[in-house]
């Protein structure tokens, strides 16, 4: 064990000099010694019952030697502002998520801490036991490994509507009426533009040309010519917008950027056949970005607005992930060309609809996961994995739903459900412990110093997260229309917080269900018969599995088991100030109907298999954008040093990965705890 730690620090340095954020720990477990990475990129998962090591799943992270990537170009344009994010119940296509977790989960600093910092900045988190996340239904014994070492561990294949696992394997451009119906003797747009002239295009583009803009003389001066290089630089080129301007009696068109006050602008009318659906679907590709930052940068370059794309779920961050993306009125042409200068991302399998995607419509997500440096034994991987395909997990809501700060988004949540608006602005707005960006925390500090919300806006660089939004808003309405105020912000994120705390009662709940009856269906108990709760007699009790149930999340329009756990919903939720049997609010996006969740979730296409390899920076899963460039299938030494549990398999929407992980390696997930556990060796 002790020649392995200093293998990994030796390998641990080599990553530090080429620009990764890592920081390594040690502790004691059994006379050992271990090494626990403190990085942005991977979770070390020891066995439960020693000191643990877990980083959120989320935070950003430096691309490691050897890693993938999608578009192999110069990554400035890869690096947009921070735009509102969309909650990514981690691999399921969820409900959203709001921005204020991507801006403050980790990200407080770019440089590293010790363990001491770090340990101070995370112990005003939350742990699982906050969030109500307290059983397993297994008795296998638990063991270590390392998730998402590299994001390319980590890979997620959406299943659409249709059942069909979505996969990137077509990038031609599909048969059809063209754009501008023109004469055949008509130039063609790729014929208006010199080599050299789509080499400086190019360039710009790339962000790589310091004039920031390239200016193209018309000879020919006639309106069809100018219109004609117009077109072929903003479809060859998508980001760039071009203008006329006369120069000492010339003619030139000048392409420039499109980002800032344009970016936004509304996209020019073209002509779009009759006979084509108005939305182009496609598949989305990409490699350490969460779904809402690539729509992000999609738009930028398309100069769309966000709001033109949809999709059924988002997808997280730290991993590899295939989507379906569907957009208003752009033509897979324009797309296509994306796939020349985005990094991270890669666009196919083109086709067009009259229809757009709606949250929610997948059928679910194929997982395929790898677990380094596993400690368990073939006979503990297989009585693990096989207690996870007979029997499954719990269903829980997972800790990236609640944020990682001193203010969880539950009491927000809370505080909206119990009308007290003040406290709603108070607790977004005040300075928190915990995790932050330095110019949250001037935001936060200026707030609580001067309580006006045009002061405290200008600390922000980017006015578009959570805290901006709000402060705008009192700055528009005042601080007397804070329910008005508070309604800028996107109602995606808005519903996020409430939400969280539907969450935490569900998981609470649950947790007092499996405590009190375990996994035997009891009086009492709900069932779905259609989309309508049933209770269960005695007698039918008998007939049902554990598979079967059902917990509602709390509302006005469910009913609730008729067992003491049941009864357990009102008081839960009095000691938090409200009545279950008044969930309407006044506001009515605020109003909760509630749903019912099944308590024990049981993958499909469950499959494993114990790998062993020597090259700790390969990867070990042959994704799509490898195929698609015919690049060989790993290659795996049965007598590697090192050994790792790769595993694929299914879960329905809105179910969270992380947590069927947990109950394979009896791990607790919180970063809080882990942080504890990391830092008790200095203590």
């Amino acid at each position: 064990m002790l020649l392995r730690t200093l293998l990994n620090l030796t390998r641990h340095s080599a990553c530090a000099e080429l620009g990764s954020l890592r920081k390594s720990l040690q502790v004691f477990s059994s006379g050992e010694t271990r090494r626990v990475s403190r990085s942005h990129d991977r979770l070390l998962l020891p066995h439960p019952h020693k000191h643990l090591a877990l980083m959120a799943e989320s935070e950003p992270v430096a691309v490691q030697v050897g890693e993938k990537r999608g578009c192999p170009e110069n990554e400035k344009e890869d690096t947009p502002s921070k735009k509102p994010r969309v909650e990514s119940d981690h691999e399921n296509g969820g409900p959203p998520r709001r921005d204020e977790e991507e801006e403050l989960e980790g990200e407080a600093s770019d440089g590293e801490e010790d363990g001491e910092t770090f340990a101070n900045m995370m112990k005003h988190g939350l742990t699982e036991l906050d969030v109500g996340i307290l059983k397993y239904v297994s008795d296998h014994e638990g063991f270590s490994g390392i998730l998402k070492e590299r994001y390319s561990d980590f890979v997620v294949h959406e299943i659409n509507k249709q059942g069909k696992t979505v996969h990137l394997d077509d990038l031609s451009i599909p048969a059809g009426p063209e754009e501008v119906p023109e004469a055949e003797e008509q130039p063609k747009e790729t014929d208006v533009l010199t080599e050299e002239q789509k080499k400086q295009l190019g360039e710009l583009q790339l962000f790589k040309n310091k004039e920031g803009n390239v200016s193209i003389e018309v000879m020919d001066d006639t309106k069809e010519k100018r219109t004609l290089v117009h077109k072929a630089i903003k479809t060859q080129f998508p980001g760039l917008e071009t203008k006329t301007e006369e120069k000492e009696g010339r003619k030139f068109i000048v392409a420039y950027h499109a980002a800032g006050k344009k970016a936004l602008a509304a996209p020019r009318k073209h002509f779009w056949p009759k006979n084509r659906g108005s939305y182009c679907h496609f598949v989305l590709y990409k490699e350490n970005k969460d779904t809402m930052d690539a729509i992000n940068v999609l738009s930028k370059f398309l100069r769309l607005r966000p709001n033109m794309f949809s999709y059924m779920g988002t997808k997280d961050k730290r991993a590899i992930t295939v989507q379906e993306i569907a957009v208003l009125k752009i033509t897979a042409e324009r797309l296509a060309h994306l796939n020349k200068c985005l990094m991270n991302l890669k666009l196919g399998n083109f086709s067009y609809k009259n229809h757009p995607l709606k949250l929610g419509e997948l059928q679910g997500n194929h997982f395929t996961v790898v677990i380094r440096n596993i400690s368990g034994t073939d006979e503990q991987v297989n009585q693990a994995m096989t207690s996870i395909k007979q029997t499954g997990f719990i269903n829980y809501y997972g800790m990236q739903r609640f944020g990682t700060t001193g203010v969880p988004t539950q009491h927000v949540g809370r505080a909206i459900l119990r009308n007290d608006w003040n406290e709603v602005m108070d607790l977004i707005l005040k300075p928190r412990p915990g995790a932050e960006k330095e110019f949250l925390v001037r935001c936060r500090e200026e707030w609580e110093k001067t309580q006006d919300p045009e002061a405290a806006l200008k600390k922000l660089p980017n006015k578009r997260c959570v805290e901006g939004q709000l402060l705008r808003g009192l700055a528009m309405y005042g601080k007397k229309n804070i329910v008005t105020a508070f309604g800028l912000i996107p109602r995606n994120n808005r519903l996020m917080y409430i939400h969280s705390y539907q969450s935490v009662v569900w998981n609470t709940m649950v947790s007092r269900r499996i405590e009190a009856f375990g996994l035997k269906p009891v009086e009492g108990d709900l069932v779905l018969r259609g989309t309508t709760a049933h209770v269960l007699c005695a007698e039918e009790a008998e007939s049902h599995s554990i598979h079967d149930i059902v917990m509602p999340l709390p509302g006005f329009d469910v009913i609730y088991p008729t067992h003491h756990v049941g009864k357990g919903y009102g008081e839960l939720l009095s000691a938090d100030g409200l009545d279950i049997n008044n969930m309407r609010h006044k506001v009515k996006d605020y109003s909760l109907a509630g749903a019912y969740r099944r308590i024990i979730i049981r993958p499909s296409d469950v499959s494993w298999e114990v790998i062993q390899y020597d090259d700790p920076r390969i990867s070990l899963v042959h994704n799509d954008f490898e195929k698609l460039e015919n690049k060989p299938a790993p290659v795996f030494n049965k007598e590697g040093k090192y050994r790792a549990l790769r595993m694929e398999f299914s879960l329905p929407p809105s179910t969270y990965a992380t947590m069927a992980i947990r109950e394979l390696l009896k791990l607790d997930t919180s970063i809080k705890k882990q942080t504890q556990l990391n830092t008790t060796w200095f203590n």
